[in-house]
């Protein structure tokens, strides 16, 4: 399957390192590489993360790396990366 980040999934990227950054650039990085390497277990397990039930019929599912929350949809042959979260967040 083919994996696909949309605009608002790269801009919850981005506000998370900003976020991170000024107080630990460090774990600001760490934290965009564990949220950029996690979906890609998804490629070979599509379907290992919880549906949503509110977003039928679309086959929308979540899994969570570290604290992250990372939301996704499968359509046909193609995986698209949604939006992700820090789990304190208010969502």
């Amino acid at each position: 399957m083919k994996l696909k980040w949309t605009s608002k999934a790269l801009s919850d990227l981005a506000r998370l390192y900003e976020f991170l950054a000024p107080i630990n650039r460090t774990a600001a990085a760490r934290a965009v590489q564990t949220l950029t390497k996690a979906p890609a277990i998804l490629r070979t397990n599509p379907r290992i993360g919880r549906q949503l039930p509110q977003f039928e019929p679309r086959e929308i599912r979540r899994i969570l790396a570290d604290h992250y929350e990372i939301r996704y949809e499968i359509q046909n042959e193609t995986i698209y990366v949604l939006r992700l979260w820090h789990t304190k967040e208010n969502r």
